[in-house]
């Protein structure tokens, strides 16, 4: 009977060592993985977009002419810029990330065109009479920014992008009394939400 204890010992071991392994090569992997993704997206910061985005939404469906609603997006949007580069500069300080590293420059890369894209059309839409779109083509190409540069970045990323584009084509096809209450959602919703999720998981 004493010739078997030694195989259950050897089994028991290897099994430790199969676990001990497959750690190994997880946590290898996980380490991979962040240094290849822009981890420095803002959560905090992305609450603070989402709660501006709240009350532009408030002041802008309150104003009596197109012009002073398209005004208030513009400073919103400006603000916005403000607070994510703000905040995007400090939590990369605060993990020893450079802000234009090889990921971070990726993610930067992808953002900027659909913003860009935005911009123009705003100009060519307002001019034309057709303020009405703008809520759901600014959600659409501004999540549509977050999907490709989220690419570059932790997994909540281009999922955040993806709801951005739902609510956008939901303000697409709505009422366009719905717009300020859209990007509201859009904007401010989706945006707290998901930075309360980034900071809990990837901090700040």
């Amino acid at each position: 009977m004493f010739p078997d204890r030694p195989v259950r010992r050897v089994r028991s071991g290897s099994r430790a060592l199969d676990v001990r392994a497959a750690e190994n090569l997880r946590f290898i992997r996980e380490t991979m993985e962040r240094s290849a993704s822009f981890t420095a997206v803002p959560g905090i910061g992305g609450m603070a977009m989402g709660a501006t985005a709240v009350a532009a939404a408030w002041v802008a469906s309150r104003q009596a002419t197109t012009m002073a609603w398209l005004v208030t997006w513009v400073v919103e949007a400006l603000a916005a810029v403000l607070i994510g580069t703000l905040s995007v500069n400090q939590k990369a300080r605060a993990a020893g990330q450079p802000v234009l590293s090889g990921a971070g420059r990726k993610f930067a890369l992808s953002l900027s065109p659909p913003l860009v894209a935005g911009a123009l059309l705003t100009v060519v839409l307002y001019r034309m009479g057709h303020a009405s779109v703008l809520p759901g083509l600014w959600l659409l190409l501004y999540g549509a920014g977050i999907v490709t540069a989220g690419a570059f970045s932790v997994r909540v990323v281009p999922v955040m992008g993806l709801c951005l584009m739902a609510v956008g084509a939901l303000a697409l096809f709505s009422p366009p009394a719905w717009g300020d209450a859209c990007m509201a959602a859009g904007f401010g919703g989706v945006q707290i939400l998901f930075g309360a999720i980034i900071a809990r998981r990837f901090g700040g």
